[in-house]
């Protein structure tokens, strides 16, 4: 299987399981000196371990992550850091009436037809449970940008059919709830949503916002390795994104140039924007303003509920999915969502050292 490597200068390669015996990552291209422990890493993977609310599946994880190699009394070295989370809650059982069904929504039936073969238990690479690598490697990514003075803040803007507006956000709210909005009231009205679908067998999507402070302008390349573009490629590989919008996004279809264009003016002798209808995005370069995404999630595929669906014989039969699953994949996806973008940043930043003469002078004179 190719395809497990993200990254050019900062480079992570994701490996393992949803059933196996463990899940992980190997950073390369990580500068040495960074301060790195465990803990660092364990806090990323905290936010999306299972069994943090009734909202999430009940798969008792501790999600403990390991670092095999790479640092040396608490500082990155320079080579690369292997990553280890051992799964230990494995009810490969729990999947034994879909060894040969395909799933509506899974993966089952192109993994199939791709490979010939498919690890049915837990959906094998295809499953959430992948993530983990990312997020350990995001939460690397992480420090290097604050170590930088660039900060992500990420939150659930929607759940289901419940939107936080920009005019409530209070992001000191986010970590208050078990859904990670920025507004314990939507939150609230969020969760009686959720225990309703759940009471139907049935599942949720909604929108996940990053939002980047600190980044300087000029990061991204003009052609086909734009920041913009960059983002959309890691963003739409978490397995349950199916689409991504920078700054006004879709919205920006309807409005004319002289609404979706970002006034400039200048502040204390630097460039300002009136405006961030760009999301802090011209050019496929960052602008120096807020960096704003968002990422829009299925509801979650598996569900109590009765779906027709074929076997891998080909005959037509109805499937109810049983194990454990979230009702809704958002709230876990929250830090996956800020890791990718963690990573593709992280990766960009790297590559902008040597765009101009004079900061290789400073490197190396």
């Amino acid at each position: 299987m190719s395809g497990s490597t993200f990254g050019h200068k900062f480079r992570i390669t994701t490996w393992g399981e949803s059933h196996g015996a463990a899940i992980g990552a190997v950073i390369d291209g990580c500068p040495a000196g960074l301060p790195l422990e465990a803990s660092d890493i364990q806090a990323f993977l905290d936010r999306r371990k299972p069994g943090q609310s009734k909202f999430t599946t009940k798969r008792q994880e501790g999600d403990q992550v390991e670092i095999l190699s790479g640092t040396f009394e608490g500082r990155t070295t320079g080579t690369p850091i292997s990553l280890l989370v051992r799964n230990q809650d494995q009810r490969s059982r729990d999947y034994g009436n879909i060894a040969s069904v395909y799933r509506p929504g899974h993966a089952d039936y192109t993994y199939t037809q791709k490979y010939g073969f498919r690890d049915y238990r837990g959906g094998g690479r295809s499953s959430g449970r992948e993530t983990i690598g990312r997020v350990a490697g995001g939460a690397v990514a992480s420090h290097i940008l604050r170590e930088l003075g660039i900060e992500l803040t990420t939150y659930a803007k929607a759940i289901g059919p419940v939107t936080v507006p920009e005019e409530e956000y209070r992001f000191e709210e986010i970590f208050q709830n078990k859904l990670y909005m920025p507004s314990n009231q939507r939150a609230e009205e969020a969760a009686a949503c959720l225990e309703s679908m759940m009471k139907n067998l049935d599942s949720c999507g909604g929108v996940i916002e990053c939002r980047v402070t600190g980044l300087p302008a000029g990061i991204g390349e003009p052609v086909f390795d734009k920041l913009d573009a960059s983002l959309g490629r890691a963003i739409l590989s978490i397995g349950a994104v199916k689409a991504i919008e920078i700054g006004d996004g879709i919205d920006a279809a309807r409005l004319s140039g002289s609404q979706n264009n970002d006034a400039f003016f200048m502040e204390d002798g630097a460039v300002r924007k009136k405006t961030n209808h760009a999301g802090g995005v011209l050019g496929g370069m960052s602008d120096g303003d807020t960096l704003v995404l968002r990422a829009s999630v299925k509801p979650t595929p598996s569900i109590a509920q009765p779906q027709q669906t074929v076997t891998e014989s080909g005959d037509d039969t109805e499937l109810v999915i049983r194990g454990r699953h979230d009702p809704i994949i958002v709230p876990r996806a929250v830090v996956v969502v800020e890791s990718m973008t963690a990573l593709t940043l992280a990766d960009l930043l790297l590559q902008n050292m040597g765009s101009r003469m004079e900061h290789l002078k400073k490197i190396y004179q």
